[in-house]
C-alpha cells in the first residue's frame, strides 16, 4: 500500500507504515502553482513538504473543495506531461525497487494520469477502484468539469478492469467515462465486522442517528431539520438526536450554524455531537442509535455508514436515490423515501419510530445480510478472485 498526498487517517492499522508518501500533498500544490518551485533543489522539496508541514495540511484538508482546484485535477490527470511529473518519476523509480507486482490497483479513478507510466514502467495490468469521484468532478465549473472527463475517459483505455462498489456507480461511470461493460466489475465494499454487535437491551428513548462527515453534502442539515420538525409535532416526545463522524476545520461553521439553530429553537439539550470518533467508539455510538439516517443526496457511490450501522443491528432510512435502494433491497435492513422536502424526511422517520417492533426486526436482518454480504472477508474473496482473473492474462498476451 502506497500512500499519496496526505498521511493516511485510519481507524485500523495502517498498513503502508514505513513506506514513503509519494506526491506530497503540499509539493504537487505549490508545484502546480510555481515554476520556480517545480525546478527546485530536492533538498528544498523535502524540508518544505516535511511530516510536520504535511500534518498541519492534512488538518486543513476538508477547507479543499472541487471547484477550487479544477486546474490541479487537470495537471495530475495529465501525468508524465503534468506539472506533477517529478512526483510520478519519483514513484515510479520507487517501484521499480520493490517486487514486481503482478498487479497495479489506483484507489480510484482521479488517479488516472499515472497509468502511461506504470504501463511502460512495470508492465501489470491495471485496476482502478472507483470511490465517489463523479460528485466531486460535476461540482466543477463547466469548462473544467468537461475537460476532465474527457482526459479522464482516454486515460481510462489503458485500465483493465474498474471495480464499482454498486450498480447504480458502475452505471454512471460507465457512462461518464465510455467505458465498455466488460471493463466494470461491481464488487461491494466490505468493513471487518470485529466489535460490531447489536446493543443487549432495547433503549430507554428512540435516538434518530447520523454518521458520516458533518457537512451539507451529507444532509446534516436536513436531518437537524426533520429533527426540529419531530420535535415541534411533539408525537415522539423523548426523541433524542445523535450526530456523529468526521468534523475537520472546514466543517466547524457549519455545525455551529446548525447548534445556534438548535438552541434557538430550545432543542439544544436533546443533540448530542460526537465529533471524530475511533473506531471502538464509533461502534459503541452506533449501538446507541434506535435508526440511522444520513440524506445525502448528492449520487452517493455506496454509503459505508448505512452497511456499519446495520452490522450494529440498527436500520436505515435513507434517500430513493444514488446507491440507497441498492443497499436497502439487498439487506432489508430498512426502507428508503421520496427525498422531496424535509417535511417528507420528517414523516417517514415518524411512522419509522412509531413501529420499535419492525425497526429492530429490519435491523436485525440487515445485520445478517452484511455479515454474509458485506464483510470484508467477502470483499477479498472477490477482488482476489478478479486479480487471479487479470494477472496471467497479461502474461499470457
Amino acid at each position: 500500500m502506497v500512500p499519496l498526498y496526505l498521511p493516511l487517517t485510519l481507524d485500523e492499522e495502517n498498513q503502508s507504515a514505513g513506506t514513503p508518501i509519494f506526491f506530497n500533498g503540499v509539493n504537487v500544490y505549490l508545484g502546480q502553482s510555481s515554476p520556480f518551485y517545480r525546478r527546485a533543489p530536492s533538498w528544498i522539496r523535502r524540508v518544505v513538504g516535511s511530516e510536520r508541514v504535511l500534518k498541519w495540511a492534512a488538518n486543513r484538508a476538508g477547507k479543499t473543495r472541487a471547484e477550487d482546484v479544477g486546474h490541479l485535477t487537470i495537471s495530475m490527470l495529465h501525468g508524465e506531461v503534468g506539472n506533477q511529473s517529478r512526483e510520478l518519476a519519483e514513484l515510479l523509480s520507487w517501484l521499480k525497487t520493490q517486487p514486481k507486482p503482478d498487479i497495479v490497483c489506483l484507489s480510484n479513478s482521479l488517479l488516472l494520469g499515472l497509468t502511461r507510466e506504470l504501463l511502460a514502467g512495470l508492465n501489470a495490468p491495471l485496476v482502478c477502484l472507483l470511490q465517489n469521484e463523479a460528485p466531486y468532478i460535476d461540482s466543477m465549473p463547466d469548462g473544467l468539469r468537461d475537460e476532465v472527463w474527457t482526459i479522464m475517459a482516454e486515460r481510462a483505455k489503458d485500465i483493465d478492469c474498474f471495480i464499482a462498489p454498486s450498480r447504480f456507480y458502475a452505471d454512471k461511470m460507465i457512462e461518464c467515462l465510455g467505458l465498455p461493460a466488460n471493463k466494470m466489475r461491481i464488487i461491494y465494499n466490505g468493513i471487518n465486522l470485529d466489535g460490531y454487535k447489536p446493543a443487549k437491551h432495547p433503549l430507554d428513548s428512540p435516538v434518530l442517528g447520523f454518521f458520516s462527515r458533518m457537512c451539507r453534502d451529507k444532509g446534516l442539515d436536513a436531518l437537524v431539520d426533520a429533527f426540529i420538525v419531530l420535535k415541534k409535532n411533539n408525537r415522539i416526545p423523548s426523541l433524542k438526536l445523535s450526530v456523529g463522524g468526521g468534523c475537520g476545520p472546514g466543517d466547524e461553521p457549519f455545525v455551529s450554524e446548525l447548534r445556534d439553530k438548535l438552541h434557538a429553537k430550545a432543542l439544544l439539550g436533546d443533540v448530542d455531537f460526537y465529533p471524530n470518533l475511533s473506531r471502538v467508539e464509533k461502534q459503541e455510538f452506533l449501538r446507541s442509535l434506535s435508526v440511522l439516517s444520513v440524506p445525502a443526496q448528492f449520487g452517493e457511490s455506496f454509503g459505508f455508514y448505512v452497511i456499519e450501522a446495520m452490522a450494529a443491528g440498527v436500520p436505515a432510512v435513507q434517500p430513493r436515490c444514488a446507491s440507497f435502494p441498492e443497499l436497502i433491497e439487498i439487506t432489508g435492513g430498512g426502507i428508503t423515501y421520496e427525498p422531496a422536502d424535509r417535511e417528507t424526511l420528517a414523516a417517514t422517520l415518524e411512522d419509522f419510530l412509531h413501529d420499535p417492533v419492525k425497526a429492530r426486526k429490519l435491523g436485525q436482518v440487515g445485520r445478517e445480510a452484511v455479515r454474509e454480504k458485506f464483510s470484508i472477508d467477502t470483499m477479498a474473496k472477490n477482488v482476489t478472485n478478479l486479480f487471479s482473473e487479470l494477472a496471467p492474462a497479461r502474461t499470457s498476451a
